[in-house]
């Protein structure tokens, strides 16, 4: 009997084992390429939440991959081909300079779907997505306007391309919105993840008067220069409140997980097309970090009102007029930027009291 008995518990391991093996052979492969460390705070990390989100959402439908810290060139075209050769069924790759290396290897597997974070070239099996970004900067310039003692503004930039100077002068008109002497000042470091770079920037920044600085890069070592020489802070990408809890007023965070899941369900559902995704406040995909206390309660009230007419679209951030830093009208009055605008942003606005780095 127990021959038997063993020989009964061995089919049935072997049963279950071709279960699971076939569940596995089933659940699509999702990829992710990012050009961060995932860490626990900043974009990728952001992206890396909602990729474990759609991953729970989908539980038995999908398995993932990532890879960090990709560098924007050759490499990235590398690891993008070496997904589609893999299996993926989807590969989404989070970074601008990612762009034509997407579009290039997209060519080359027409049944794989693409989807590319910040750009703006789309293909039949290549999509596109973003988030408004500059809806959060506003707030938090009006924050940083009614704040500031010194009128001077600190901003950390990675790149000037649109989507950073979208944030740079969203945060502007933000600040001037409710204090006309404000002024932002601008170090480009010309990378998205450098800490010690990041840091001096931040320091050079509090050194020629900020007394409130922000960053568009991916560590958090602005929030931290800034708690130690007792200064504030926005936060980025995500809430940065723990490494300085007493600077960090609030951050521009981004929320990527129902996206995600949506675009997976879609995909392996056979019922994705080629899509631009450009959510913001009122999509779910934009929101502010919990407000520090620090903040006066009408600053909060003037918040509160202001991201409740951005989510109605009663409010936008560049609504005419926009001028920009040469006195040039850019938008006339009783006119919103459109979203082509937005997407060819090349210059400074009011405010913004640096020069843009010469071509």
């Amino acid at each position: 009997m127990s021959h038997w008995r063993s020989m009964i518990k061995a089919l049935v391991a072997l049963a279950a084992a071709a279960g699971l093996a076939t569940n596995a052979l089933a659940a699509d492969s999702i990829c992710y390429v990012y050009v961060s460390p995932i860490g626990d705070a900043g974009w990728t990390y952001q992206h890396d939440l909602g990729r474990k989100q759609m991953e729970k959402t989908l539980a038995g439908k999908v398995t993932t991959k990532a890879v960090e810290s990709v560098a924007e060139g050759a490499d990235a075209e590398r690891v993008i081909r070496e997904f589609a050769q893999s299996g993926c069924k989807v590969i989404f790759a989070t970074s601008f300079g990612y762009m034509n290396y997407m579009e290039k290897v997209s060519k080359q597997f027409p049944k794989v779907t693409f989807m590319h974070a910040t750009g703006y070239k789309t293909g039949p099996n290549f999509g596109i997505y973003n988030a408004r970004f500059y809806e959060g900067r506003y707030l938090n310039g009006v924050i940083a306007g009614k704040m500031t003692k010194s009128n001077i503004l600190g901003y950390v930039a990675a790149f000037p391309i649109p989507e950073v100077l979208q944030g740079i002068n969203a945060f502007a008109r933000g600040a001037r919105s409710v204090n006309p002497k404000a002024e932002v000042r601008v170090i480009w470091v010309n990378s998205w993840f450098d800490p010690g770079k990041e840091r001096d920037a931040a320091s050079t920044l509090i050194s020629q008067g900020a007394d409130i600085v922000t960053h568009h890069t991916d560590s958090t070592a602005v929030v931290q220069t800034a708690e130690e020489k007792g200064k504030y802070a926005f936060g980025y990408h995500s809430d940065m409140s723990k490494y300085g809890p007493k600077a960090h007023l609030t951050a521009t965070t981004h929320i990527w997980g129902d996206f995600y899941a949506k675009t997976v369900n879609d995909a392996i559902g056979g019922t994705w097309k080629t899509t631009n995704v450009w959510g913001g406040m009122k999509d779910g995909m934009i929101k502010l970090a919990p407000l520090n206390p620090v903040i006066p309660a009408d600053v909060r009230a003037i918040i509160a009102k202001q991201e409740a007419e951005i989510v109605a679209g009663k409010l936008h951030p560049f609504a005419g007029p926009v001028v920009d830093q040469d006195g040039k009208t850019r938008v006339a009055a009783g006119k919103d930027m459109t979203d082509e605008e937005l997407g060819k942003m090349d210059y400074y606005v009011e405010g913004v009291a640096s020069k843009l780095p010469k071509k």
